[in-house]
């Protein structure tokens, strides 16, 4: 099947084009995913201004380049405005992304209310809602003010028109998805679409000053939807993560050009929408059972220590072959343990099913929750108590070593805010916390393989 003149097949997942149609797409591999649209012709000098970009471009020596002062407009949520690395930029685009009901439109709600208070200019729009439904959603979370302005639109020459009458100093977009430009010949959420309508926003907010939140969907499996080169367009992508029935959200950053990306907030969700969580460490303990299996283990988003609980079960089975379920940690790092505790150790879990979580919903990716992980696992397959008030945390090598990990002084230092009395650390981080004199108040366990972490967090 080939294309017409002016058209082109556009995969809806990537955003792959190809003059003709295709069952599977060589960009991203998904089937059935190309789609027919009519191709939009832009010159080049239009395409920089759809940017927001001068054409007139001088190179100059770097040393030259004149920095202007970017001033942080607060969220009024102190988790938020951590992820964003300070609060907002006026100009950038931020993208929020996650699944249906976490509370995308709730927290950029609150957003708008609180800027509202403080005086700005705010406009929120919403194409998927009608704004009875928006003043309905304000009264319950309390986020009624004055001056924040509502619309319910999805034409994007309509909003444009709004935003300049309006000069706003702050908008939001709920969601990206719904917008369309009359222009452009496909519908509302394709690939042209989303695209050429993010362009266009974030020309408005460049060239007016307009900190803008974008509300984007996600698929089945957790990605955005619609084309890759959104991310790639807006200045900072925030990702929700917790199922909507976890009682906790947990919003990250996957990209931030005014701040760090490894940063997290941490939110509860209650009848009045979500709330801050200061103290995730401790609300995360808050229901430790104690009982073998499960152990804390001391993990860092960014400069932010967290305390998280690992709960593994392991139990025979005479299924072939058996389960390696884990929602927390991803399931290859977790076959790759189970091999090292198989051959180091000696524990035949060939025959067992294995479950691994982390209380509370969080989603642990970094190394030095090794450590805790194989202590978990060991621990439910012996029926064997761990030793009180411990916690643990190192990187577990192929050949069974502990590899010493970053941070480990703020990993020591939160367990003891916490009243946790002794921890197993790697032994290198071992040495430089005694060579440095600190926690002389705590009993710290260096430990050079797993064999040594074993005996050290299941005495007899």
């Amino acid at each position: 099947m080939m294309a017409k003149k002016g058209t082109v097949f556009v995969c809806q997942a990537c955003g792959y084009d190809t003059p003709r149609w295709l069952g599977k797409c060589p960009g991203c591999g998904q089937w059935n995913t190309m789609v027919e649209e009519t191709i939009k012709k832009d010159t080049s000098q239009q395409r920089g201004l759809n940017l927001g970009l001068s054409t007139q471009s001088k190179p100059c020596p770097i040393d030259e380049v004149v920095l202007e002062e970017m001033p942080r407009i607060t969220t009024g949520s102190q988790e938020l405005d951590r992820v964003l690395g300070g609060g907002l930029i006026s100009g950038s685009m931020v993208l929020i992304v996650g699944d249906p009901g976490i509370g995308k439109s709730s927290l950029t709600l609150k957003v708008c209310a609180n800027e509202a208070g403080l005086g700005r200019r705010v406009l929120y729009v919403t194409g998927e809602e009608s704004v009875q439904q928006v003043r309905m959603r304000a009264d319950r979370i309390g986020a009624i003010e004055k001056s924040l302005m509502v619309v319910s639109e999805t034409n994007l020459e309509t909003i444009e028109k709004h935003v300049l009458d309006l000069k706003p100093e702050v908008l939001v977009i709920d969601s990206i998805q719904t917008v369309f430009r009359p222009d452009v010949q496909s519908a509302p959420g394709s690939v042209s679409q989303v695209r050429e309508c993010a362009v266009e926003l974030l020309r408005v907010a460049k060239t007016n000053g307009i900190a803008t939140f974008v509300v984007g969907h996600v698929t089945k499996d957790g990605t955005l939807a619609g084309p890759r080169v959104l991310e790639h367009i807006v200045d900072t992508v925030l990702y929700f993560e917790g199922g909507n029935n976890a009682e906790f959200r947990l919003l990250r950053a996957i990209k931030n050009r005014f701040g760090s990306t490894n940063e997290i907030g941490v939110f509860e969700m209650r009848d009045v929408g979500l709330v801050d969580v200061s103290d995730a460490s401790k609300i995360f303990l808050s229901e430790k059972q104690e009982d073998n299996g499960s152990i804390i283990v001391p993990t860092v988003e960014g400069t932010r220590p967290l305390l998280v609980e690992i709960q593994a079960l392991v139990a025979k089975t005479p299924y072939v072959p058996p389960k390696r379920i884990s929602d927390s940690v991803d399931l290859k790092r977790l076959q790759l343990l189970l091999a090292v505790l198989e051959k180091k150790v000696h524990l035949a879990m060939g025959g067992c099913d294995v479950f691994v979580k982390a209380a509370g919903g969080i989603r642990i990716d970094e190394p030095a929750a090794d450590l805790g992980i194989c202590v978990a696992m060991a621990s439910s397959f012996a029926g064997r108590s761990l030793r009180p008030a411990t916690v643990a945390f190192g990187e577990v090598g192929l050949a069974g070593e502990i590899r010493a990990v970053s941070q480990a002084e703020n990993r020591v230092r939160e367990a003891k805010r916490l009243g946790f009395k002794s921890v197993v650390l790697p032994q290198k981080n071992y040495e430089q916390l005694v060579e440095d004199n600190k926690f002389t108040d705590m009993v710290l366990y260096g430990v050079a393989n797993i064999t040594e972490a074993l005996s050290k967090t299941m005495p007899r």
